[in-house]
């Protein structure tokens, strides 16, 4: 028995370090950009529909998460720059994008956009059946919110429009807020976007809504991670999304 005890003592002072050294699973940074219903800020509480959803599919995938608002050219710039362990929600599968990250399957899918007209050019625009149609009269003027995408179509169609395009740093809703003031005739919108802020935004009454038959359909949205994360981890994300109820 004497003789036995140093060994087992020795066996487990072996066993400790093997133990010790075995790797901890670092919690993955999930990105999101202030972008109301979808993902927002409410007096300091983080808000919003496509927020709880993606909250739950990485709960449901049993990946250890940590959720931070973060501007959108950040997000970007960290999957550019190779940030690792790194991953974003709710947007848009693009060419340009896929190079720098990968993709889920998708968790959302967009009605098609809406266009809001403002009150001097609605008896113009109210002519058009068709947005093709509109895009091509140069004496109208669309506001863009420069450096976001609302999908390859109608990017292209906005590309070639022969419409006033104007591009402009601001956010969705200084943009409707512009409309409504006449200071562009028009603009492309989430219907989202729109249900949101006509709800407490007060001055865009004068806005109408329209809905033309030949928009692009509505996009799907996909949570995006950096290159090195797993293959394994991307597996349980998509699982997860494929368990939880579709959106309408």
């Amino acid at each position: 028995m004497k003789a036995a005890l140093p060994y087992l003592l020795l066996s487990c002072l072996f066993s400790l370090p093997a133990q010790a050294q075995e790797p901890i699973e670092q919690p993955i940074t999930v990105a999101w950009r202030d972008k109301a219903p979808y993902h927002y800020n409410d007096n300091g509480i983080a808000q919003g529909f496509l927020l709880l959803r993606a909250k739950q599919i990485f709960a449901q995938a049993q990946v250890p998460a940590v959720f931070v608002e973060t501007p959108a050219k950040r997000i970007w710039h960290g999957f550019e720059h190779g940030k690792h362990g790194f991953c974003s929600i709710g947007w848009y599968r693009l060419p340009e994008r896929e190079r720098l990250a990968q993709f889920t399957r998708a968790f959302h899918v967009d009605p098609p956009q809406i266009l809001l007209v403002g009150p001097k050019a609605l008896p113009a625009i109210a002519t058009y059946t068709k947005v093709t149609a509109l895009l091509a009269d140069p004496s109208i003027s669309l506001g863009v919110v420069d450096g976001v995408s609302y999908g390859p179509a109608l990017d292209q169609l906005i590309t070639h429009s022969a419409n006033r395009v104007e591009r402009l740093t601001v956010s969705p809703a200084n943009l409707m807020r512009m409309v409504a003031a006449n200071r562009v005739n028009y603009m492309f919108a989430d219907e989202a976007d729109w249900q949101y802020l006509r709800s407490w935004e007060a001055g865009l009454e004068s806005i109408t809504e329209y809905h033309f038959s030949d928009l692009p359909a509505g996009l799907e949205r996909f949570i995006v991670c950096s290159k090195d994360v797993s293959s394994a981890v991307m597996a349980q994300l998509n699982q997860a999304i494929e368990r939880l109820p579709k959106t309408p």
